[in-house]
């Protein structure tokens, strides 16, 4: 019963701990059906336009090279559809083994054999080690690690690879890359209302063109000629409308192509707020915020929420939940005693390193107390009863045979020598 119990506990663990294993590729997976869904269904549309406009042809007693050349189109959309249709199979193949691939590597940890569930487990920490690297920005040793192990299926080093790519844009304020990400994956995150990143990255192109970029003012105003929508969105209740125009003394301009000034007009950013509320409820700020630096430090910071969001991993890694829960369970306040003489050399928190981590966490909670010898940090029960000397100090049986010589004991603490028949054992209600 005992071992059904451990067995089904561990097959708890793992379905916490192991979801974005599974996850990650599945999404992928998803992602690539739709999109070969997208682009068959496209080109399937073409090849019907024009057998339709063949058949059109064909009904009127056309010349034959009207009819050739319209086989030809025929032929050439049935040949575009073709290479489509087996460029998405393979891509959704690939993703499918991906994860079949991890899912018979997830099946190895209930191995009969010792040697295959070590190996196993030595695995699993490489795995969380690589992640963790990977959120860190240390990309050139995760994928060495994983190199190493064998392990480069069993990650997702490429959409980790991916990201640094967009923040690596960013952080050079270039918001092409971000963009395109969000066009990429404009469905998933329409579903789970998270254009943050694209709306911010909108707004710091923006800001880009009042400082002066030709190109950027000249994309923004054919954006803005093409009809494209306001980079503005209700939040709360509110719309934030930004208005762009041309003011010059005495006169004033209306919106002109790109933001560019004329003459010795200056550009103006009027930042004005509509609310739907009433007034006073929403404070009026300065254009000022727009250029400011840390924007694109909180893009990036945007961009990586919603990217955990769109593969649904969490703001931490495997490995810190994991040492953070390891390090909590056993995290008793004897750890943190000022003056460290109840710190035992077995416990890992009462470590220097480890101490400092667990300082943040919970206590263990613990429904029933357990002493514990303070000479072999064994557990005092009736195979190693309690046992006190003269001066009140407490130790375990077994521990005062050990160090006992000539049948006195000298007190760990104190260094003050009893006899051991003056140990009295100690009885715990």
């Amino acid at each position: 019963m005992a071992v059904q119990e451990s067995a089904a506990q561990l097959s708890m663990t793992l379905k916490v701990q192991e979801y974005p294993t599974l996850k990650v590729p599945y999404e992928t997976l998803n992602k690539r059906f739709r999109a070969a869904q997208k682009n068959i269904d496209r080109e399937t549309s073409h090849v019907t336009m024009v057998v339709a406009e063949l058949e059109k042809t064909l009904s009127s007693c056309p010349a034959v090279d009207s009819v050739v050349s319209l086989l030809d189109g025929v032929v050439e959309k049935l040949s575009v559809l073709k290479r489509k249709a087996v460029e998405s199979i393979q891509a959704e193949d690939e993703s499918a083994k991906l994860c079949k691939r991890r899912i018979e590597h997830l099946k190895e940890h209930s191995s009969d054999q010792p040697a295959a569930a070590s190996m196993w487990k030595r695995k699993r920490m490489d795995r969380m080690m690589v992640e963790h690297l990977l959120r860190c920005g240390y990309y050139s040793t995760a994928v060495k690690l994983a190199r190493q192990s064998g392990i480069e299926d069993l990650v997702n080093i490429e959409m980790f690879l991916t990201a640094k790519e967009v923040e690596e844009s960013l952080e050079r304020r270039e918001t092409a890359t971000c963009l395109a990400w969000c066009h990429d994956n404009k469905s998933r995150l329409r579903k789970m209302k998270g254009r943050q990143s694209e709306h911010e990255a909108k707004t710091g192109r923006k800001s880009r063109a009042t400082n002066g970029s030709p190109k950027e003012s000249e994309d923004l105003g054919m954006e803005t000629l093409k009809g494209k929508p306001d980079l503005s969105e209700p939040a709360d209740g509110h719309l934030l409308q930004n208005q762009w125009s041309l003011s010059s003394p005495g006169r004033q301009e209306g919106p002109r192509e790109g933001g560019a000034s004329v003459g010795t007009q200056s550009l103006t950013l009027q930042k004005s707020r509509t609310p739907t509320a009433p007034c006073g409820e929403l404070p009026l700020s300065s254009g000022s915020d727009l250029l400011d630096p840390a924007r694109w430090r909180m893009l990036i910071q945007q961009f990586r929420y919603d990217n955990y969001r769109l593969h649904q991993l969490g703001n931490n890694s495997v490995f810190t939940l994991t040492l953070q829960a390891g390090l909590s369970a056993i995290k008793t306040p004897q750890c943190y005693k000022e003056d460290g003489s109840s710190k035992s050399p077995d416990c890992p928190v009462c470590s220097r390193s480890l101490n400092k981590l667990a300082q943040p966490l919970p206590m263990a909670h613990c429904a029933n107390s357990r002493l514990v010898c303070k000479i072999s940090g064994d557990v005092m029960n009736e195979n190693n009863p309690p046992m006190m000397l003269p001066n009140g100090y407490v130790y375990g049986y077994n521990s005062l045979l050990s160090i006992r010589q000539d049948d006195k004991v000298v007190c760990p603490r104190t260094k003050e020598v009893f006899h051991f028949s003056q140990a009295e054992k100690v009885y715990i209600m």
